[in-house]
Parts: C-alpha cells; structure tokens; sequence
C-alpha cells in the first residue's frame, strides 16, 4: 500500500471523511505502523458529539494495535514486521514532568494521539486510519503472539490507565469498590482480584454492564440499591463513571483512613459535593489518575498477556466494523452494547 487510508473528522455536524494520503518516510527516531485494529473509547464519543473540544479537521482514535512496516533513523530495524503498541502519548524527556517528577504523560511539550490537528506534523497522528506515524518521543510495546490483537487495542488506553490507577493504591485489603462497570470498571476489577483484593463491589445503575462483572471477578450491585450499601466499610473506592453525584456515597462508604481514586470525571461538568472536614475527619485521602507513564504501559500487556486465558476478555469486544462503516461503529458504541467495539482500517 502507497498510500495511508484516512477517516478525517470535520467536525460535529459533518462527520467523516474518508481520504488517501501519501505515506511519509519515517524521520530520526520515528516509525511508521500499520494498524490493525482499532478501538473506540468513550473520549472518541464525546468528541464527535460536542462534549469534548477537539481541533478540526483531525483523525481520532488512540487505541490500536499495528505492525512496523518503516522505522527512521535511531529506531531498531529488528521491530519491523512486529505487532506492537503504544503510548497513546509522546512526551519530551527532558521537562521537570518527564524527568524530577516522574509524571511524562504530563510533559510541558505533551502529543496526544488521536487529539491532534491533522495539520501537526504528518498529519497520520490518530488510530482512524490505514497507518500511523510515531514520534521519536514514543514508546512501544510488543504485542506477545499468544494474545489476540484484538483484545490488546485498548491496552494502551483504558487498561495502562487503571493499572496505574491501582498501583498507586494502599495494599490489598478486605474491600475495595468500583463505580462504574464499563471497560474502566471491568480492568478495575480484574486487576484488583489479581493483586489480591478479597472482594469488589461493582456499582453501576445499566443492568446490561453489571451483567458482564461476575466473569471478571466483582459482584454487581445496582445502583439504586448501592445507596443502602452501610457506611464506613470500604478501605478504597474507585470511580470511572464519571459522573459526580457518585461521590457522597463513595464518601460515606469508606472507612477513617480510606482512599478515593478519582479517574473518570476528565470533563468540565465535574464539580463534586464535598467538604473539607469530611477529608479531614475520616483522614482520608483522594488522587487522581489521568493517563499514565510508559511503564504502566509495559504492565499492562503483562498482565493481559499472563491472564488472557483468565477471563472472558473476548465478551467485551464487538464484531469487527471496516473504516468505512466508523460512522455505524460510532453508533453501536454509543449503544452501549458493547465495552469496546472494534474497527479494522487497514480491511
């Protein structure tokens, strides 16, 4: 293939575009991915509705997996032919983020795939398209054989996420809770049973979501019957619904000394009802999560890999869509039938 297959995105009420464009040569450090599979995740969503700002015209998509076909300069000629992913973030390096605070998904000079005009750089800098180029500041990890390239798209999205989310959390206790039973939820839970948690409570008000988190180890519990849930028993509670009329009951159910992981409320609407003394009294703590660093990436693809055969990951995908159908995949996802539905742009 000479040229790259591109869904361009014009804006809320124009939609996609489809268009070739040539494929470029990879420059120092760079390399050129074919994608395979992509993914589409909630921010895409809020996107192409108006709920999130977005530069136009631009390509969307951050989670994929693809093989190297063409590495510039400084990159290992070995990684061609490889399946890969990766950071769905470049960063500089050299900040004070990248650097003394260990924080480079909050570099000074951040690229974000998928979130990007498509006037930056090659313009190939999102998932909706036949190809991809990586900046020299991008880290990549090899998809192992043995796990499906489906399964690993959003990998390098929503499961380095929450693997950074619940890495940084106190040790294993008796009870750990999550709001929220979409794919952020369900990684969640796997991971908290994997680490050790005794049990994991999984509140969402869609009977549909609460019926996938018994496979991966939670017990559903309805939101409408959560708030009878007693108080003070949790040790952590974690939200990705993103919705803060969740945090008084994630307030009262955590005991003195519990902790809050905040991860799904990234948009505007997202004041919370909440008073210092509260903090103060339970001495509690609260922390946010908001992407990750190449290492949670590296973890991720570890565990998915060491436990592909653990859990019904398979339940949580679509069938495979074609880029030219994004339009119908937007939809069903929107639908919420599905955690991840899945779009094939080199098909």
């Amino acid at each position: 293939m000479s040229k790259a297959r591109v869904a361009i995105f014009r804006g809320v009420d124009l939609g996609f575009e489809l268009e070739e464009r040539a494929l470029p040569e990879p420059g120092p450090g760079e390399a050129l991915v074919e994608i395979e599979w992509a993914t589409i995740c909630g921010s895409d969503l809020h996107s192409i509705r108006g709920r999130r700002e977005v530069p136009v015209p631009s390509v969307l998509g951050h989670e994929a997996v693809g093989r190297v076909v063409a590495v510039g300069e400084g990159r290992n000629p070995t990684w061609l032919g490889r399946r890969v992913t990766w950071t769905l973030a470049d960063s500089c390096g050299t900040c004070p983020a990248c650097t003394r605070w260990r924080l480079p998904q909050k570099c000074g000079s951040l690229f974000k795939y998928g979130h990007a005009p498509i006037d930056s750089g090659s313009g190939l800098n999102g998932c909706y398209a036949s190809h991809i180029l990586l900046r020299a500041g991008t880290p990549w990890v090899e998809v192992p054989a043995g796990l499906e390239p489906v399964v690993a798209a959003p990998v390098n999205c929503a499961l380095a996420t929450m693997v950074a989310a619940v890495g940084g959390l106190p040790r294993p206790g008796e009870l750990a809770v999550v709001q929220g039973a979409g794919l952020l939820g369900i990684y969640s839970t796997a991971l908290l049973r994997e680490a050790g948690w005794k049990r994991v409570l999984v509140v969402d008000r869609n009977p549909q979501r609460l019926a996938r988190v018994a496979a991966f180890g939670g017990e559903p519990v309805e939101a409408g019957s959560a708030s009878r849930m007693g108080g003070g028993v949790a040790d952590v509670v974690i939200e990705v619904a993103g919705d803060p009329s969740a945090v008084p009951d994630a307030i009262r159910w955590l005991r003195p000394g519990g902790h809050y992981e905040l991860v799904g409320m990234v948009h505007p609407d997202s004041r919370m009802d909440l008073t210092a003394e509260t903090l103060i009294r339970k001495c509690l703590t609260l922390h946010g999560t908001h992407n990750y660093a190449p290492s949670h990436l590296e973890q991720a693809v570890r565990f998915l890999a060491a436990h592909r055969e653990s859990f019904p990951w398979h339940s949580l995908f679509s069938p495979v869509l074609p880029l030219e159908s994004l339009g119908e995949a937007m939809s069903l996802a929107e639908s919420g039938r599905w955690c991840r539905v899945v779009v094939a742009p080199g098909a």
